[in-house]
């Protein structure tokens, strides 16, 4: 079985930064895409930032410049950094990743619990 293990998420002031990491745990041969999503409540879940194995990266313009996404894949681990918070970011955030498991094996995506970022004074 796979894992992601989401944490780092909090209350925090408009202007401030946070940074969430996500860990994959489990029987794992590679890791290609990892990624982040968010879904503020009614609305649907929109990405926020991806990752290739090869460092390439994609961010949704509303988090451009503010947001930043890495990875360590000797730990299997994604981290958002973001800063200069706005209400509108208050969402739950989601890891997502894709993984392969062997070489004989499809590569499958899997997402994390969620972890909740909220943004007020």
């Amino acid at each position: 079985q796979v894992q992601l293990v989401e944490s780092g998420g909090g209350l925090v002031q408009p202007g401030g930064s946070l940074r969430l990491s996500c860990a994959a745990s489990g029987t794992i041969s590679s890791i290609n895409v990892m990624g982040w999503y968010r879904q503020a409540p009614g609305k649907e879940r929109e990405l926020v930032a991806t990752i290739r194995s090869g460092g390439s990266t994609n961010y949704a313009d509303s988090v451009k410049g503010r947001f930043t996404i890495s990875r360590d894949n000797a730990k299997n681990t994604v981290y958002l950094q973001m800063g200069s918070l706005k209400g509108d970011d208050t969402a739950v955030y989601y890891c997502q990743m894709v993984i392969t498991r062997s070489w004989f094996t499809s590569p499958v995506n899997y997402w994390g619990q969620g972890t909740q970022v909220t943004v007020s004074s």
